[in-house]
């Protein structure tokens, strides 16, 4: 009896605990709002404020917004100099070369998050293993709890269970999947990608980081796909700097990943691939340290790059956040553009923006939504507002199609 007891409590331990996480698969939604799509550590009595270090989805008093407003207006005054900004500009891969020897690999923390608000990252193979895996979790916790309720809780009648499983799909991730899936994937092998050799033309699932840094989402990626040797993932940033600190780590690995310096803005350079290929391109708190006049034009090559059905997975600084309050006056470039003390650069997105931006580049918006957080500093006693854009594009799936079908109808017509 000790030992069936025994066995009980294991099997129960195990089914709470996946039952206290069992929030996280919620978010593997692509197009999908859910009510708390960014974090679920809500604010709900003021006097707690200092209680944790982060709060989610906070809301903005009038005085506050107005407040930040007041404040970008002030260190906004003072512009920096157009010959200077010209250096800027022209030695902006310099800058980030100096930032990355002296921090190395040290100053940003691994992108552990990316696969829980990203879940696009993972091939059509993984998702459906991922859900497989949840589902089979699913039925042990269930037969764990009844069981248990039955030999131990006669009495307690058994309660329908708080737990939305993932395996029920929300309509945007169920369309936004079956695009993947509608892919004939043995007409890509057949092209003439086939024979030309690049790295990663083996594979099936491709993903590209653009801005890749010192890898802070390329290791986290790579341990993901480590499972899956039909993915490959290519990294790239225009500071050899970075990329050799990718290259040169110990989880690097050359048979599923290719990093190589780049520059998003040469337009005449190419890519160590062809265009249409990518199933994910990942473009992480990097579009904000380009110029604003030059970002339309990297986000239209980003779009050639995906194949149809291809997704564009987006994360950088919103308006307001409280590192553009914290620039001083002469630090900006032009209007929510601004240099750093170490020459780096910094752009700050809103919600319209980043429509107008990936929408002109011919991509669907599926998400697009901004994040706001409250940090706060429990031994100074102060609160800051940070504040991110978030989204998700993906290529039409009949894009080329369509094209073909109107180039047909022109020559038709002549």
């Amino acid at each position: 009896m000790l030992k069936v007891l025994h066995r009980m409590n294991m099997i129960w331990r195990n089914s709470t605990s996946c039952l206290r996480l069992g929030k996280v698969p919620q978010r593997y939604q692509s197009g999908y709002h859910p009510v708390a799509p960014l974090g679920s550590r809500i604010l709900t009595d003021p006097a707690k404020v200092f209680e944790h270090n982060m709060w989610d989805h906070m809301q903005w008093s009038n005085e506050e917004e107005e407040a930040a407003r007041k404040k970008v207006k002030e260190n906004s005054a003072v512009q920096v100099l157009l010959e200077e900004q010209v250096k800027f500009e022209r030695e902006a891969s310099k800058y980030w070369n100096i930032f990355y020897k002296i921090h190395k690999n040290k100053f940003f923390k691994d992108r552990n998050w990316l696969l829980r608000e990203f879940p696009e990252i993972l091939s059509f193979d993984q998702k459906t293993e991922e859900k497989a895996r949840e589902s089979s979790w699913d039925h042990v916790k269930n037969s764990a709890t009844n069981c248990f309720s039955r030999m131990y809780c006669p009495n307690v009648p058994e309660e329908k269970s708080h737990y939305v499983k993932s395996s029920g799909s929300s309509e945007g991730q169920s369309k936004t999947e079956s695009d993947f899936s509608n892919l004939d994937s043995e007409k890509h092998k057949k092209g003439p990608m086939k024979t030309e050799l690049f790295p990663g033309s083996n594979a099936s699932f491709r993903i590209l980081e653009v801005g890749c840094g010192a890898g802070n989402s390329v290791f986290p990626i790579l341990n993901t796909l480590q499972n899956s040797p039909e993915s490959f993932l290519y990294c790239c940033d225009f500071a050899s700097g970075a990329v050799e600190l990718v290259k040169s780590h110990s989880s690097y690995r050359a048979a599923q990943c290719f990093a190589f310096v780049h520059d998003v803005c040469d337009d005449g350079l190419p890519y160590p691939f062809p265009d249409g290929i990518l199933d994910v391109i990942l473009l992480v708190f990097v579009l904000s340290s380009i110029h604003p006049d030059r970002m339309q034009d990297v986000v239209n090559r980003l779009s050639n790059l995906l194949k149809p059905g291809g997704m564009l997975l987006f994360r950088d600084y919103g308006r307001y956040d409280k590192t553009q309050l914290r620039f001083k006056k002469g630090r900006c470039l032009s209007e929510n553009f601004y240099v750093r003390g170490d020459g780096t650069r910094a752009y700050f997105f809103t919600k319209g923006e980043v429509h107008s931006m990936f929408c002109k580049a011919s991509l669907d918006e599926k998400q697009n939504l901004v994040d706001h957080r409250l940090q706060v500093n429990r031994k100074k006693q102060v609160k800051m507002h940070r504040v991110w854009v978030q989204g998700k594009f993906q290529k039409p799936l009949h894009q080329t199609q369509n094209s073909s079908n109107m180039v047909s109808t022109l020559l038709s017509q002549d």
